[in-house]
């Protein structure tokens, strides 16, 4: 059993520092936007400690754990849908995803430039979630055409189609298709970015994260979605490290 990850975010917030903890890989996270060009791929094993005990009961030789892909892409910016930046092609490289998290900076470091001049965590989560629908929007809009025509042809398409008008409408109302009341299951051949499940990594600096109002303030604004709150940075310099050194340091 595999799950896939997509991590989208604006430039400099901690994509790649947070996909070198999770996968202990070492990409290049650099204080410049679009570090990242060509997406990163890690994929990290589950641990499981039932396998073990259930390789025991079957006389297993071997332990498959499940596995989780990570896909880190470059940055995208306001305006992508129509080019900006480095545009949103490659939002392609994450439509087969299972999920999608979205990393947002909270940190402040005035060595390392926010792309909009300034931290304001609830903008930078509306330019993602606009960049997604208006690149869902596109999707829907090549596929629409094409398959009015099935449906002249097969009655059974009827069904796909209403569901992506339906979808089209919600997307304009500025709203995610996740948690709609669109039949996602009949759109799954699109790959819809919006018709994910969404996780929400702040990436905030270590001696906040203890501010309970602080994290609640943010999850309110991603709520009813999941959030986690950690220092990418210290994630990822503790996965370069031995578990009894980790330990150590925490």
């Amino acid at each position: 059993m595999s799950l896939s990850i997509g991590i989208v975010g604006l430039p400099n917030v901690g994509k790649s520092t947070l996909f070198n903890a999770l996968t202990k890989n070492n990409v290049l996270a650099a204080n410049y936007p679009f570090a990242t060009i060509e997406p990163n791929v890690g994929v990290v094993g589950v641990p499981d400690e039932r396998l073990a005990v259930l390789a025991k009961i079957f006389n297993s030789e071997r332990i498959i754990p499940a596995s989780v892909s990570f896909v880190d892409i470059a940055g995208i910016v306001k305006g992508a849908s129509e080019g900006a930046g480095l545009g949103n092609k490659f939002l392609a490289n994450i439509r087969e995803s299972d999920a999608i998290c979205q990393v947002i900076r909270v940190f402040t470091d005035p060595d390392v430039v926010h792309v909009d001049g300034r931290v304001e965590p609830a903008s930078d989560i509306e330019t993602i979630n606009t960049e997604l629908q208006l690149a869902d929007l596109q999707t829907l809009e090549k596929a629409i055409p094409r398959v009015e025509k099935e449906a002249r042809q097969a009655k059974e398409r009827q069904v796909v189609l209403d569901a992506m008008r339906e979808a089209e409408k919600v997307l304009a109302d500025g709203k995610l298709l996740f948690g709609s009341k669109v039949d996602l299951a009949l759109l799954k051949e699109l790959g819809l970015l919006t018709a994910k499940p969404f996780l929400y990594v702040f990436n905030v600096d270590a001696k906040e994260l203890g501010d309970l109002d602080l994290r609640a303030k943010l999850q309110q604004l991603v709520a009813p979605a999941e959030a986690i709150f950690l220092d990418a940075k210290t994630e990822s310099e503790l996965a370069e490290l031995d578990d009894a050194e980790a330990l150590e340091l925490l």
